[in-house]
Protein backbone atom coordinates (compact mmCIF):
# COMPACT_ATOMS: atom_id res chain seq x y z
CA UNK A 1 0.00 0.00 0.00
CA UNK A 2 1.70 3.56 -1.31
CA UNK A 3 1.03 5.57 1.95
CA UNK A 4 1.92 8.54 0.27
CA UNK A 5 -1.09 8.40 -2.18
CA UNK A 6 -3.38 8.28 0.86
CA UNK A 7 -4.67 10.37 3.33
CA UNK A 8 -2.78 10.52 6.55
CA UNK A 9 -1.63 13.00 9.12
CA UNK A 10 1.93 12.81 8.02
CA UNK A 11 0.75 13.71 4.64
CA UNK A 12 -1.21 16.79 5.75
CA UNK A 13 2.02 18.41 7.50
CA UNK A 14 3.83 17.69 4.88
CA UNK A 15 1.39 19.52 1.83
CA UNK A 16 0.27 23.05 4.53
CA UNK A 17 4.21 22.95 5.65
CA UNK A 18 3.71 24.08 9.42
CA UNK A 19 3.06 21.68 12.33
CA UNK A 20 2.66 22.92 16.11
CA UNK A 21 5.82 24.00 17.13
CA UNK A 22 5.71 26.34 13.40
CA UNK A 23 2.53 28.17 14.89
CA UNK A 24 4.24 28.48 18.17
CA UNK A 25 7.43 30.04 16.56
CA UNK A 26 5.09 31.99 14.20
CA UNK A 27 3.43 33.27 17.76
CA UNK A 28 6.40 34.38 19.34
CA UNK A 29 7.86 36.22 16.14
CA UNK A 30 4.78 38.02 16.07
CA UNK A 31 4.95 39.48 19.52
CA UNK A 32 9.04 40.53 18.76
CA UNK A 33 7.48 42.24 15.42
CA UNK A 34 9.86 39.96 13.05
CA UNK A 35 6.46 38.70 11.51
CA UNK A 36 3.16 39.89 9.76
CA UNK A 37 0.16 39.50 11.50
CA UNK A 38 -0.73 36.21 11.74
CA UNK A 39 -4.40 35.38 13.01
CA UNK A 40 -4.19 31.67 13.14
CA UNK A 41 -4.11 30.40 16.74
CA UNK A 42 -2.83 26.69 17.37
CA UNK A 43 -3.66 24.34 20.03
CA UNK A 44 -1.90 23.42 23.10
CA UNK A 45 -2.30 19.70 23.91
CA UNK A 46 -5.92 18.36 22.09
CA UNK A 47 -8.31 21.31 23.00
CA UNK A 48 -6.19 24.32 24.61
CA UNK A 49 -6.00 27.55 22.79
CA UNK A 50 -2.34 29.16 23.20
CA UNK A 51 -2.91 32.35 21.73
CA UNK A 52 -0.08 31.83 19.07
CA UNK A 53 2.60 30.91 21.97
CA UNK A 54 2.47 27.89 24.10
CA UNK A 55 4.07 29.50 27.11
CA UNK A 56 1.52 32.83 26.87
CA UNK A 57 -0.98 33.33 29.75
CA UNK A 58 -3.91 31.41 29.68
CA UNK A 59 -7.14 32.24 31.62
CA UNK A 60 -7.34 30.06 34.82
CA UNK A 61 -11.24 27.72 35.49
CA UNK A 62 -12.20 30.51 38.13
CA UNK A 63 -10.68 33.48 39.75
CA UNK A 64 -7.40 32.31 41.70
CA UNK A 65 -5.98 33.07 45.00
CA UNK A 66 -2.71 32.18 43.99
CA UNK A 67 -0.42 33.35 41.27
CA UNK A 68 2.70 31.62 41.63
CA UNK A 69 4.26 29.22 43.73
CA UNK A 70 7.72 28.51 45.95
CA UNK A 71 8.22 24.47 46.35
CA UNK A 72 10.70 24.75 49.31
CA UNK A 73 11.98 21.10 48.88
CA UNK A 74 13.47 19.09 51.67
CA UNK A 75 14.73 15.85 49.88
CA UNK A 76 15.25 12.64 51.73
CA UNK A 77 12.44 13.45 54.60
CA UNK A 78 12.68 15.90 57.32
CA UNK A 79 10.92 14.42 60.65
CA UNK A 80 7.72 15.17 61.54
CA UNK A 81 8.18 14.32 65.24
CA UNK A 82 11.34 16.55 65.09
CA UNK A 83 10.18 19.94 63.34
CA UNK A 84 6.22 20.68 63.69
CA UNK A 85 4.59 17.50 65.34
CA UNK A 86 6.03 17.12 68.86
CA UNK A 87 4.34 14.10 70.43
CA UNK A 88 5.13 14.00 74.63
CA UNK A 89 4.09 10.24 74.00
CA UNK A 90 7.43 9.14 72.51
CA UNK A 91 9.10 10.68 75.98
CA UNK A 92 6.92 8.77 77.75
CA UNK A 93 7.16 5.10 76.41
CA UNK A 94 10.97 5.72 74.88
CA UNK A 95 12.76 2.62 74.03
CA UNK A 96 9.71 0.63 74.39
CA UNK A 97 8.15 -0.66 71.31
CA UNK A 98 4.46 -0.35 71.72
CA UNK A 99 1.50 -1.87 69.17
CA UNK A 100 0.94 0.99 67.60
CA UNK A 101 4.62 1.58 65.97
CA UNK A 102 4.42 -1.87 64.51
CA UNK A 103 3.87 -0.22 61.19
CA UNK A 104 5.77 -1.48 58.00
CA UNK A 105 8.70 0.57 57.19
CA UNK A 106 11.77 0.37 54.64
CA UNK A 107 14.30 -1.02 57.16
CA UNK A 108 14.33 -2.85 60.38
CA UNK A 109 13.82 -0.65 63.62
CA UNK A 110 13.62 -0.40 67.46
CA UNK A 111 11.52 1.39 70.36
CA UNK A 112 11.05 4.01 70.19
CA UNK A 113 13.11 7.29 70.07
CA UNK A 114 12.11 10.70 72.03
CA UNK A 115 12.62 13.80 70.04
CA UNK A 116 16.03 15.85 71.43
CA UNK A 117 14.44 18.92 70.42
CA UNK A 118 12.95 20.93 72.78
CA UNK A 119 9.26 22.90 71.08
CA UNK A 120 8.14 26.30 71.42
CA UNK A 121 4.70 27.67 71.42
CA UNK A 122 4.81 30.13 68.66
CA UNK A 123 2.97 32.88 67.79
CA UNK A 124 -0.48 34.42 68.47
CA UNK A 125 -1.48 30.97 67.46
CA UNK A 126 0.31 29.22 69.64
CA UNK A 127 1.14 26.45 67.54
CA UNK A 128 4.96 24.32 68.51
CA UNK A 129 7.82 24.75 66.63
CA UNK A 130 10.99 22.33 67.33
CA UNK A 131 13.94 24.42 68.29
CA UNK A 132 15.74 23.82 65.48
CA UNK A 133 13.56 26.29 63.28
CA UNK A 134 13.49 29.30 65.59
CA UNK A 135 13.17 31.58 63.06
CA UNK A 136 10.39 30.07 61.28
CA UNK A 137 8.40 29.60 64.46
CA UNK A 138 8.12 33.68 64.24
CA UNK A 139 6.37 33.35 61.11
CA UNK A 140 4.17 30.61 62.03
CA UNK A 141 0.62 32.84 61.99
CA UNK A 142 1.20 32.97 58.44
CA UNK A 143 1.71 29.13 58.06
CA UNK A 144 -0.70 26.06 57.76
CA UNK A 145 0.76 23.14 59.43
CA UNK A 146 -0.52 19.61 57.39
CA UNK A 147 0.56 17.07 60.23
CA UNK A 148 -1.72 14.17 58.40
CA UNK A 149 0.05 13.71 55.21
CA UNK A 150 0.63 10.06 54.03
CA UNK A 151 2.16 8.40 50.28
CA UNK A 152 1.95 5.23 49.04
CA UNK A 153 5.71 4.05 49.53
CA UNK A 154 8.30 4.35 52.25
CA UNK A 155 10.91 4.55 49.36
CA UNK A 156 12.63 7.28 47.89
CA UNK A 157 12.61 7.04 44.02
CA UNK A 158 8.65 6.42 44.00
CA UNK A 159 8.16 9.25 46.75
CA UNK A 160 9.64 11.81 44.94
CA UNK A 161 7.98 11.25 41.74
CA UNK A 162 5.11 10.89 43.54
CA UNK A 163 5.64 14.15 45.30
CA UNK A 164 6.34 15.84 42.31
CA UNK A 165 4.49 14.01 39.58
CA UNK A 166 1.97 12.47 41.27
CA UNK A 167 2.46 8.64 40.17
CA UNK A 168 5.12 6.37 41.42
CA UNK A 169 6.54 5.88 38.06
CA UNK A 170 8.70 7.95 36.03
CA UNK A 171 6.16 8.30 33.20
CA UNK A 172 4.08 11.60 34.13
CA UNK A 173 4.25 15.17 34.10
CA UNK A 174 5.67 17.14 37.06
CA UNK A 175 3.82 19.93 38.90
CA UNK A 176 5.15 22.53 37.26
CA UNK A 177 4.95 21.16 33.80
CA UNK A 178 0.83 21.13 34.78
CA UNK A 179 0.88 24.48 35.75
CA UNK A 180 3.01 25.91 32.85
CA UNK A 181 0.42 24.18 30.72
CA UNK A 182 -2.49 25.66 31.95
CA UNK A 183 -1.75 29.21 33.16
CA UNK A 184 1.31 29.76 31.05
CA UNK A 185 3.73 32.29 32.03
CA UNK A 186 3.47 36.28 33.12
CA UNK A 187 6.98 36.78 31.83
CA UNK A 188 8.28 35.49 27.87
CA UNK A 189 11.86 36.46 29.01
CA UNK A 190 12.26 33.62 31.39
CA UNK A 191 11.35 30.12 31.87
CA UNK A 192 8.03 29.34 33.25
CA UNK A 193 8.98 26.45 35.41
CA UNK A 194 12.54 26.85 37.31
CA UNK A 195 14.45 24.37 39.45
CA UNK A 196 17.34 25.46 41.71
CA UNK A 197 19.02 22.34 42.87
CA UNK A 198 23.14 22.40 43.73
CA UNK A 199 23.51 18.98 41.39
CA UNK A 200 20.85 16.74 41.23
CA UNK A 201 18.47 14.71 43.99
CA UNK A 202 17.52 11.07 43.25
CA UNK A 203 15.79 10.56 40.46
CA UNK A 204 17.59 13.32 38.59
CA UNK A 205 15.56 15.38 35.98
CA UNK A 206 12.56 13.18 35.84
CA UNK A 207 10.90 15.39 38.57
CA UNK A 208 10.97 18.14 36.95
CA UNK A 209 9.93 16.34 33.58
CA UNK A 210 7.30 17.40 30.94
CA UNK A 211 7.11 14.23 29.76
CA UNK A 212 4.23 13.76 27.01
CA UNK A 213 3.29 17.36 27.63
CA UNK A 214 5.12 19.84 25.38
CA UNK A 215 9.04 20.46 25.59
CA UNK A 216 8.15 23.71 26.40
CA UNK A 217 6.96 23.15 30.06
CA UNK A 218 9.77 21.01 31.16
CA UNK A 219 11.44 22.71 33.85
CA UNK A 220 14.88 24.39 33.88
CA UNK A 221 17.42 22.85 36.23
CA UNK A 222 20.20 25.49 37.54
CA UNK A 223 22.61 24.40 39.24
CA UNK A 224 22.98 26.87 42.19
CA UNK A 225 25.92 25.81 43.73
CA UNK A 226 27.84 29.02 41.51
CA UNK A 227 25.47 31.73 41.15
CA UNK A 228 27.29 33.89 39.27
CA UNK A 229 25.35 35.30 36.89
CA UNK A 230 27.14 35.20 33.86
CA UNK A 231 27.86 31.49 33.89
CA UNK A 232 24.45 30.35 36.22
CA UNK A 233 23.22 29.08 33.23
CA UNK A 234 25.64 27.83 30.63
CA UNK A 235 26.12 28.91 27.23
CA UNK A 236 23.40 31.23 27.05
CA UNK A 237 25.48 34.43 26.16
CA UNK A 238 26.97 34.88 22.46
CA UNK A 239 29.95 35.96 22.56
CA UNK A 240 30.76 36.21 18.53
CA UNK A 241 27.24 38.01 17.13
CA UNK A 242 25.23 40.36 18.06
CA UNK A 243 21.47 40.37 18.35
CA UNK A 244 20.41 41.07 14.74
CA UNK A 245 23.09 38.30 13.29
CA UNK A 246 21.74 36.28 15.70
CA UNK A 247 18.44 36.94 15.07
CA UNK A 248 18.65 35.90 11.19
CA UNK A 249 20.72 32.86 12.31
CA UNK A 250 17.63 32.15 14.59
CA UNK A 251 15.43 32.69 11.92
CA UNK A 252 17.19 30.36 9.57
CA UNK A 253 17.26 27.84 11.85
CA UNK A 254 13.60 27.97 12.05
CA UNK A 255 13.37 27.25 8.68
CA UNK A 256 15.19 24.68 8.51
CA UNK A 257 13.22 23.53 11.42
CA UNK A 258 9.67 24.22 9.99
CA UNK A 259 10.73 22.22 6.79
CA UNK A 260 11.94 18.87 9.12
CA UNK A 261 8.63 19.38 11.18
CA UNK A 262 6.79 19.32 8.14
CA UNK A 263 7.77 16.13 7.47
CA UNK A 264 6.90 14.12 10.39
CA UNK A 265 4.01 14.05 12.49
CA UNK A 266 4.13 16.78 15.53
CA UNK A 267 7.43 16.01 17.64
CA UNK A 268 7.17 17.77 20.66
CA UNK A 269 10.80 17.51 21.11
CA UNK A 270 11.15 19.28 18.06
CA UNK A 271 8.60 21.83 18.92
CA UNK A 272 10.08 22.12 22.35
CA UNK A 273 13.46 22.44 20.82
CA UNK A 274 11.92 25.41 18.30
CA UNK A 275 10.79 27.22 21.33
CA UNK A 276 13.90 26.40 23.42
CA UNK A 277 16.09 28.57 20.85
CA UNK A 278 13.58 31.61 21.01
CA UNK A 279 13.48 31.48 24.55
CA UNK A 280 17.50 31.56 25.23
CA UNK A 281 17.97 34.26 22.61
CA UNK A 282 15.06 36.55 24.92
CA UNK A 283 16.93 35.24 28.45
CA UNK A 284 20.38 36.49 27.40
CA UNK A 285 19.55 40.05 29.50
CA UNK A 286 16.80 39.58 31.73
CA UNK A 287 18.24 35.78 32.77
CA UNK A 288 21.52 37.37 34.00
CA UNK A 289 19.81 40.07 35.58
CA UNK A 290 17.41 38.14 37.41
CA UNK A 291 20.54 35.56 39.18
CA UNK A 292 22.59 39.13 39.98
CA UNK A 293 22.44 38.85 43.76
CA UNK A 294 24.38 41.96 43.76
CA UNK A 295 21.31 43.96 42.77
CA UNK A 296 20.01 43.50 46.38
CA UNK A 297 20.96 45.12 49.23
CA UNK A 298 23.28 44.65 51.94
CA UNK A 299 20.39 44.20 54.59
CA UNK A 300 18.40 41.80 52.08
CA UNK A 301 21.36 39.55 51.49
CA UNK A 302 22.10 39.49 55.45
CA UNK A 303 18.33 38.19 55.81
CA UNK A 304 18.63 35.69 53.80
CA UNK A 305 22.15 34.16 54.28
CA UNK A 306 24.95 33.30 51.64
CA UNK A 307 24.73 29.80 51.83
CA UNK A 308 23.49 27.87 48.49
CA UNK A 309 19.76 27.38 50.31
CA UNK A 310 19.98 31.20 51.71
CA UNK A 311 20.97 32.04 47.83
CA UNK A 312 18.46 29.94 46.27
CA UNK A 313 15.27 31.18 48.01
CA UNK A 314 16.75 34.68 47.63
CA UNK A 315 16.50 34.02 43.71
CA UNK A 316 13.36 32.16 43.77
CA UNK A 317 11.48 35.53 45.38
CA UNK A 318 13.51 37.58 42.50
CA UNK A 319 11.65 34.88 39.85
CA UNK A 320 8.62 34.76 41.30
CA UNK A 321 8.36 38.67 41.31
CA UNK A 322 9.49 38.38 37.67
CA UNK A 323 6.22 36.34 36.72
CA UNK A 324 8.06 33.01 36.49
CA UNK A 325 4.92 30.18 37.56
CA UNK A 326 7.15 28.19 39.59
CA UNK A 327 10.35 28.09 41.36
CA UNK A 328 11.39 24.57 43.08
CA UNK A 329 14.41 24.74 45.55
CA UNK A 330 15.60 21.95 46.49
CA UNK A 331 17.75 21.53 50.09
CA UNK A 332 20.53 20.16 48.24
CA UNK A 333 21.97 17.52 45.54
CA UNK A 334 20.81 13.61 46.60
CA UNK A 335 18.85 13.38 49.97
CA UNK A 336 20.49 15.37 52.79
CA UNK A 337 17.49 14.57 54.85
CA UNK A 338 17.63 11.35 54.99
CA UNK A 339 18.92 10.80 58.52
CA UNK A 340 19.08 7.31 59.34
CA UNK A 341 21.39 7.55 61.95
CA UNK A 342 22.21 10.85 64.28
CA UNK A 343 19.24 12.05 64.20
CA UNK A 344 19.93 14.89 66.59
CA UNK A 345 22.94 16.23 64.74
CA UNK A 346 21.69 15.79 61.52
CA UNK A 347 18.63 17.55 61.43
CA UNK A 348 19.67 20.16 63.75
CA UNK A 349 22.44 20.91 61.19
CA UNK A 350 19.81 21.23 58.18
CA UNK A 351 16.77 22.94 60.04
CA UNK A 352 19.16 25.59 61.36
CA UNK A 353 21.19 26.17 57.73
CA UNK A 354 17.71 26.42 56.26
CA UNK A 355 15.45 27.95 59.12
CA UNK A 356 16.76 31.84 58.08
CA UNK A 357 16.49 31.90 55.05
CA UNK A 358 13.11 30.59 54.73
CA UNK A 359 12.06 33.07 57.28
CA UNK A 360 13.40 35.58 55.50
CA UNK A 361 11.85 34.35 52.13
CA UNK A 362 8.07 34.38 53.79
CA UNK A 363 8.94 38.01 55.19
CA UNK A 364 10.41 39.19 52.35
CA UNK A 365 7.30 38.57 50.19
CA UNK A 366 5.13 39.44 52.74
CA UNK A 367 7.25 43.52 52.93
CA UNK A 368 6.81 43.43 49.42
CA UNK A 369 2.98 42.54 49.56
CA UNK A 370 3.88 39.18 47.30
CA UNK A 371 2.84 36.84 50.05
CA UNK A 372 -0.85 37.50 49.00
CA UNK A 373 -0.90 35.38 45.59
CA UNK A 374 2.39 33.63 46.77
CA UNK A 375 1.95 30.21 47.72
CA UNK A 376 4.82 28.65 49.81
CA UNK A 377 5.22 24.57 50.07
CA UNK A 378 7.43 23.19 52.50
CA UNK A 379 8.46 19.80 53.24
CA UNK A 380 9.75 16.25 51.74
CA UNK A 381 8.71 13.06 49.85
CA UNK A 382 7.42 11.53 53.26
CA UNK A 383 8.38 11.38 57.09
CA UNK A 384 10.22 9.37 59.56
CA UNK A 385 8.86 6.85 61.45
CA UNK A 386 8.93 7.47 65.72
CA UNK A 387 11.35 4.60 66.36
CA UNK A 388 14.77 4.24 66.49
CA UNK A 389 16.64 3.03 63.75
CA UNK A 390 20.69 2.36 64.75
CA UNK A 391 19.56 3.78 67.93
CA UNK A 392 20.30 6.98 66.87
CA UNK A 393 18.12 7.76 63.48
CA UNK A 394 15.25 7.05 61.98
CA UNK A 395 13.83 5.09 58.77
CA UNK A 396 11.23 6.46 56.24
CA UNK A 397 7.81 6.91 56.99
CA UNK A 398 5.22 6.98 54.09
CA UNK A 399 2.72 6.39 57.02
CA UNK A 400 2.24 9.88 58.10
CA UNK A 401 3.73 12.94 58.05
CA UNK A 402 4.35 16.90 57.74
CA UNK A 403 4.24 19.61 55.30
CA UNK A 404 3.29 23.15 55.23
CA UNK A 405 1.83 26.08 52.78
CA UNK A 406 1.90 29.71 53.48
CA UNK A 407 0.41 32.50 51.74
CA UNK A 408 -1.66 32.42 48.61
CA UNK A 409 -5.09 31.73 50.07
CA UNK A 410 -4.28 29.39 53.01
CA UNK A 411 -5.48 29.78 56.60
CA UNK A 412 -1.99 30.85 58.70
CA UNK A 413 -1.40 30.16 61.99
CA UNK A 414 -3.53 26.19 62.08
CA UNK A 415 -2.83 23.03 62.28
CA UNK A 416 -4.82 20.83 59.98
CA UNK A 417 -5.36 16.64 60.48
CA UNK A 418 -3.07 14.61 63.11
CA UNK A 419 -0.98 11.73 63.21
CA UNK A 420 -1.59 9.26 66.28
CA UNK A 421 -0.20 9.36 69.43
CA UNK A 422 3.47 8.13 68.78
CA UNK A 423 3.78 10.06 64.99
CA UNK A 424 3.49 7.59 62.73
CA UNK A 425 0.47 7.31 60.59
CA UNK A 426 -2.13 10.05 59.96
CA UNK A 427 -5.57 9.09 61.59
CA UNK A 428 -7.49 12.34 61.95
CA UNK A 429 -8.58 14.26 58.69
CA UNK A 430 -5.85 12.41 56.45
CA UNK A 431 -3.91 13.89 53.48
CA UNK A 432 -2.82 12.20 50.61
CA UNK A 433 -0.64 13.66 47.74
CA UNK A 434 -2.95 13.78 45.46
CA UNK A 435 -5.06 15.84 48.04
CA UNK A 436 -2.11 18.12 48.54
CA UNK A 437 -1.92 18.38 44.72
CA UNK A 438 -5.93 19.13 44.12
CA UNK A 439 -5.70 21.38 46.53
CA UNK A 440 -2.72 23.50 45.29
CA UNK A 441 -4.32 23.65 41.53
CA UNK A 442 -7.11 25.07 42.93
CA UNK A 443 -5.33 27.73 44.96
CA UNK A 444 -3.88 28.57 41.54
CA UNK A 445 -7.49 28.73 39.79
CA UNK A 446 -7.02 25.46 38.19
CA UNK A 447 -9.98 22.28 38.27
CA UNK A 448 -7.88 19.16 39.13
CA UNK A 449 -10.29 17.04 37.68
CA UNK A 450 -10.39 19.46 34.01
CA UNK A 451 -6.74 20.57 33.67
CA UNK A 452 -6.03 17.46 31.06
CA UNK A 453 -3.98 16.11 28.85
CA UNK A 454 -4.83 13.68 25.94
CA UNK A 455 -2.15 11.14 25.53
CA UNK A 456 -1.98 7.87 23.89
CA UNK A 457 -6.02 7.37 24.02
CA UNK A 458 -6.80 8.71 27.32
CA UNK A 459 -7.08 11.77 29.18
CA UNK A 460 -4.10 12.12 32.15
CA UNK A 461 -4.15 15.06 35.16
CA UNK A 462 -1.80 15.30 37.76
CA UNK A 463 -4.16 14.12 40.55
CA UNK A 464 -4.68 11.19 38.10
CA UNK A 465 -8.13 9.23 38.70
CA UNK A 466 -7.73 10.61 42.77
CA UNK A 467 -7.70 13.86 44.67
CA UNK A 468 -9.96 16.60 47.20
CA UNK A 469 -9.64 19.99 47.71
CA UNK A 470 -8.77 20.59 51.37
CA UNK A 471 -11.57 23.41 51.96
CA UNK A 472 -11.18 23.82 55.51
CA UNK A 473 -7.33 25.17 54.59
CA UNK A 474 -8.26 27.48 52.27
CA UNK A 475 -9.28 31.22 53.50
Amino acid sequence: MNLDNQPNRRALLSRIGTGMGTLGLAGILQADGLLANDTTKPIVGDDKPANGNALAVQPPHFAPRAKRIIHLFMNGGPSQVDTFDPKPMLEKYHGERPPGADLKTERGTGGLLKSPFKFTNCGESGLPVSEIYPEVGKCIDDICVIRSMHTDVPNHEPSLLMMNSGITQPTRPSMGSWLCYGLGSENQNLPGFVVLCPGKPVVGPQLWSNSFLPGVFQGCHINNGNMDPTKVIPHLTNHYLDKPDQRSLLDLMAQLNRKHLAERERDSQLEGRIASMEMAYRMQMEAQEAFNLERETKYTRSQYGTGQFGNACLVARRLVERGVRMVQVFYGGGQPWDDHGKIESGHRTKGLDSDRSIAALLRDLKTRGLLDDTLILWGGEFGRTPVSEGGTGRDHNNHGFTVWLAGGGVKGGMAYGATDEFGFAAQQNKVHVHDLHATILHLMGLDHEKLTYRYSGRDFRLTDVHGRIIGDILS
